[in-house]
């Protein structure tokens, strides 16, 4: 990995694009190159701060880098938590995994696995960057990024400070069932290197995605991942969400797999937090892992 670092820090010269995003912080564009392929990344460093800790964010499901937005947050859960981290004197790093927002491939190729491929390349960028610090890493992950998540922390050869998970898929064959329904499920698992025209059964937007996916969805186990993971670890589950259910029964199996110091946040909204309501919620979930990070991260 770090002859991957080298490559990415002499693109870095060329590749990185720095504004003001508020008065206590700055965002960086920067693009990391993994497998052959260019993920597009923003950096949010705090003002005055001089080697900052920092989160990793992965975003969920046909998400990007600043996730789920809407009139009321418009710049995204993620976004807004970013500004938050920094006023508190916490970097972040969201990313667009590979096929989806500004990252090179395309969506019907992504696995579990090259997502979380994708996250460590992210960690190893992290190590080895001199504007944040390198030994104070945190993971944050939401829906599908969250399960990623799990992975990643159970995996990684990077020591993580804390790992925040927000609406984290843990059953996920069941999570893609209630998106897909049982018959697509039974008969996209089977494409293989084929690409399979899922269609959601909410809206029936077609979501293509090759056999290779929907494997990977049985491949990954969360509550087998998380075991490996002994550090601190945040827990936000919504209990009216109808992907990831039925909550927060879900939540506490996921934490029974978990040694070692936990919080779980439970509140009665969706899978988004209410985000297509209003900001109160998602303030409230920003400012408790905000917190958490503030005593864990650092």
């Amino acid at each position: 990995m770090k002859q991957l670092y080298r490559t990415v820090a002499a693109s870095l010269g060329i590749l990185m694009t720095t504004f003001l995003v508020s008065a206590q912080a700055k965002e960086t564009i920067v693009k990391l190159k993994v497998e052959g392929q260019t993920i597009v990344a923003a950096l949010v460093t705090p003002d005055d701060v001089a080697k900052p800790p920092v989160v990793l964010m992965l975003h969920g499901f046909t998400g990007s880098r600043n996730e789920w937005s809407s009139e009321a947050v418009k710049e995204g859960l993620f976004g807004r938590a970013a500004l938050a981290l920094a006023k508190n004197g916490i970097a972040s790093l969201r990313i667009d995994f590979r096929g989806s927002g500004e990252s090179d491939g395309k969506f019907e190729d992504i696995t579990v696995e090259t997502e979380i491929t994708d996250a460590q390349a992210a960690l190893d960028f992290l190590s080895a960057n001199k504007s944040v610090d390198g030994k104070r890493i945190s993971l944050m992950g939401m829906s599908l990024g969250g399960a990623v998540s799990t992975a990643v922390a159970g995996r990684t050869k990077t020591p993580l400070k804390a790992v925040v998970l927000w609406n984290p898929g843990i059953n996920l064959p069941a999570a893609f069932t209630s998106i897909f329904g049982e018959k697509q499920m039974a008969e996209a698992v089977t494409a293989g290197h084929e690409v399979y025209p899922a269609k959601r059964v909410g809206d029936g937007k077609e979501i293509p995605l090759k056999g290779r996916f929907f494997e990977s969805l049985y491949a990954v186990q969360p509550a087998g991942e998380i075991s490996r993971y002994k550090g601190p670890l945040f827990l936000a589950v919504g209990t009216r969400d109808s992907i990831v259910f039925p909550q927060p029964v879900l939540a506490k199996s996921l934490l029974s797999y978990h040694d070692g110091p936990e919080e779980l946040w439970a509140e009665p909204v969706d899978h988004g937090f209410g985000v297509e309501q209003s900001a109160k919620t998602v303030d409230k979930l920003v400012s408790a892992t905000v917190v958490f990070l503030n005593s864990n991260g650092k």
